[in-house]
């Protein structure tokens, strides 16, 4: 009997097999849930579809979640099917390439708000949402990054964007405690996804990570699944309001690199 035997699940920001989501997926699939997919534009159509057939899943939809018609859509879809969902996963970020990078005061104000509306927004929105869904309870998730607390390079507009995705968190979380909705986000160290991949200092990040972090390991999806598993199931049941580190212990760090690894690096 897997843990999640019974629960539906919906997880929007499917992109390809390297996306955080898909170990997430994994995961919640491998211990029984029902799986429904959202993903964001039809450029990504011929990677999640096959990935969707591969765990069996014939609830895939795509939706531009800055778009209240097309999220109200989703989740009347959800409902005219399955009547619930147990478990709701925001695996959903976007800035422009031109707001980040290059210098932070340079950030372009339609840049800043497509980057807030994407990445931050879109969590209430979707658990505005959700929330009559889950009339007995259930767990919502979302993923951030540690440059949401510290600076780091090149970064920039996306740092301001999970940072308030995490103050999002904390406030979901009260005010959906009472429902008994609990809303977590996972903080997950630098992995190499179609998200990331859009990030310009990427691989010194990489590099950086696996050299410094406390673990001397790079994170993986499959690490991120089963933090998420453990949220979004009965073993998580009294946590709500957290930022859980999937970073292999990198948060807790000042500054560790000896020169010679600095000059590896390099």
């Amino acid at each position: 009997m897997g843990l999640m035997d019974g629960k539906i699940a919906l997880v929007f920001g499917l992109a390809n097999k390297n996306s955080i989501a898909w170990g997430i997926i994994q995961r919640l699939h491998a211990e029984g849930a029902k799986i429904l997919i959202s993903y964001a534009g039809e450029a990504l159509e011929k990677r999640v579809f096959p990935l969707a057939q591969e765990i069996g899943c014939d609830f895939v939809e795509q939706c531009d979640v800055t778009s209240d018609e097309q999220l109200d859509a989703v989740f009347a879809k959800v409902q005219e099917r399955y009547g619930k969902i147990d478990v709701l996963v925001h695996s959903v970020a976007f800035a422009n390439k031109d707001d980040l990078g290059g210098r932070f005061v340079n950030i372009s104000r339609d840049g800043f708000k497509l980057a807030l509306d994407i990445s931050a927004y879109s969590l209430i929105a979707m658990a505005k949402r959700a929330e009559p869904l889950m009339p007995e309870g259930g767990s919502i998730i979302s993923l951030t990054y540690y440059a949401a607390e510290k600076v780091m390079p090149k970064y920039h507009v996306m740092a301001v964007a999970k940072s308030a995705l995490e103050t999002i968190t904390k406030y979901l979380a009260a005010d959906l405690g009472p429902k008994g909705i609990r809303v977590n986000s996972i903080s997950a160290g630098p992995i190499k996804t179609l998200a990331a991949a859009g990030v310009p200092g990427i691989r010194m990040m990489l590099k950086y990570s696996e050299r410094a972090a406390p673990l001397r390991k790079l994170v993986h999806q499959d690490d991120v699944g089963n933090a998420a598993l453990f949220l979004a199931s009965d073993w998580g049941s009294m946590i709500t309001g957290e930022i859980m580190y999937v970073d292999a212990g990198f948060n807790i760090l000042g500054m560790t690199l000896t020169e010679e690894d600095m000059a590896a690096i390099e």
